[in-house]
């Protein structure tokens, strides 16, 4: 059970050091389990969160209790918030997992030298990965199964908001992981809301932690970023834009918009900047701006957006670099593609972008030119997730260029070594 009260800094500093052991002890054995142990344990998993669904719910209750004492927003509890459909989407997700390939042993090079020698490239798993999030309880069952697959310990840290839910869905967990035979300390949640404890994950536990991953607002990232002596996987905000151009389809440009903007608002690859070419202003960006606010989203416009659709509030130079995670939408006009590109590269934060247009060299400047980890044309910057790649799920979106980038699935927890074999040679 999760600590009501923080212990102190010795008890603390012993109990975190002890979980980081326990997780290493468990990744030694996960390293070497065969492709059908873990699709076993994920299928337990997903039977013990389906048979669960009452306690999950019942958890879920007192957590979304609590955000509303302490004023969150409507944003906010909406990521916090689980109903039926959404535990069963979790389980959902397991099954997913589950009946991906299994990355570990995979042979990603192979050649041979001159002097007989064969060498192979061949993916591993990291080890023990400390992931650290915030609101969103099916975050819990996401990274710990695709930990799993990877061959990987998971040590999660969720955020106060969902203590409850993430200890309901992690006795799940651990109820099958023991069922299929793999040990339940592959999966283990910091059980304290001392914030001490965070700082303990990121110093490494004494070395037994081999990467972090954070999935949260900004705050929480710049602390990873700033604090972590191991190696992070991080995206620190997600200033997603939407770029209408002169060759859109106005139906099509209207539906994208609506959709990366308010299907959900809190996700980090909802749209926060709308970009429409200046010479199809005239025609396109009313329309645009009708459908948003007609389902209630804000407007904050530069000025020729303002002059040409007065219900826009005024923009400030800020407004560009805001990742609203609302019902809110940055606007401004360009002057086609270039332009549109050199705005993203000014005030994007290197997450997900993406261009509507009928003209295929235009899309492909797009393309080509913005430095994004995730990049569409003709769709919906919501598609920026790790199970609309096909991956399962994912435990964040990468926006650095080392290791992983866009959305970290199980390929991208595995790390590689190189297997020789030889006949005896000898280095001269």
């Amino acid at each position: 059970m999760l600590h009501t009260a923080a212990p102190t800094a010795d008890d603390l500093a012993h109990e975190m050091l002890a979980l980081g052991r326990r997780a290493r002890a468990a990744a030694r054995r996960l390293a070497t389990a065969t492709a059908a142990e873990k699709r076993a344990a994920l299928a337990a998993m997903a039977a013990a969160v389906r048979a669960h669904v009452a306690e999950i719910l019942a958890a879920n209750a007192i957590d979304v209790a609590e955000m509303k004492v302490n004023g969150q927003t409507a944003a906010f509890l909406d990521r916090g918030t689980l109903t039926e459909p959404r535990v069963e989407a979790i389980a959902a997700a397991l099954d997913e997992i589950a009946a991906l390939p299994d990355p570990v042993g995979k042979v990603l090079a192979a050649w041979d030298r001159p002097n007989g020698l064969h060498i192979e490239r061949v993916a591993t798993p990291l080890g023990v990965i400390g992931i650290i999030y915030e609101s969103r309880p099916n975050v819990t069952a996401d990274a710990g199964a695709l930990a799993l697959m990877a061959g990987n310990a998971a040590i999660l840290r969720c955020g106060s908001d969902s203590y409850a839910s993430s200890e309901a869905i992690l006795t799940a967990l651990r109820e099958g992981l023991s069922a299929a035979g793999l040990p339940e300390d592959a999966i283990q949640l910091v059980p304290t809301r001392d914030r001490a404890a965070v700082g303990m994950l990121l110093g490494g536990l004494g070395g037994t932690v081999d990467v972090i991953v954070p999935r949260g607002g900004k705050s929480l990232v710049a602390r990873v970023q700033a604090e972590a002596r191991v190696p992070v996987f991080a995206h620190l905000e997600g200033i997603c834009h939407v770029y209408v151009d002169k060759a859109a389809d106005l139906d099509m440009a209207i539906a994208i918009a609506v959709n990366a903007k308010l299907r959900r608002t809190g996700v980090c690859g909802s749209a926060e900047t709308l970009l429409v070419d200046r010479a199809v202003a005239a025609t396109h960006l009313a329309p645009i701006l009708d459908a948003l606010a007609a389902r209630g989203c804000a407007i904050r416009g530069s000025d020729e957006v303002v002059a040409l659709w007065p219900a826009a509030t005024p923009a400030s130079e800020e407004d560009w670099r805001t990742e609203y995670l609302d019902a809110i939408i940055s606007v401004t006009l360009v002057d086609g593609v270039e332009a549109a590109i050199e705005h993203v590269e000014t005030y994007g934060s290197h997450h997900t972008e993406a261009i509507v247009t009928a003209d295929p060299d235009t899309a492909e400047r797009f393309l080509n030119g913005i430095d994004s980890a995730i990049v569409l044309h003709n769709a919906s910057t919501q598609f920026a997730d790790g199970g609309e790649f096909g991956m399962g799920a994912e435990i964040g979106i990468a926006t650095g260029k080392m290791h992983a980038r866009g959305p970290v699935g199980v390929e991208q927890l595995t790390s590689f070594k190189y297997r020789v074999r030889g006949n005896g040679q000898l280095r001269p």
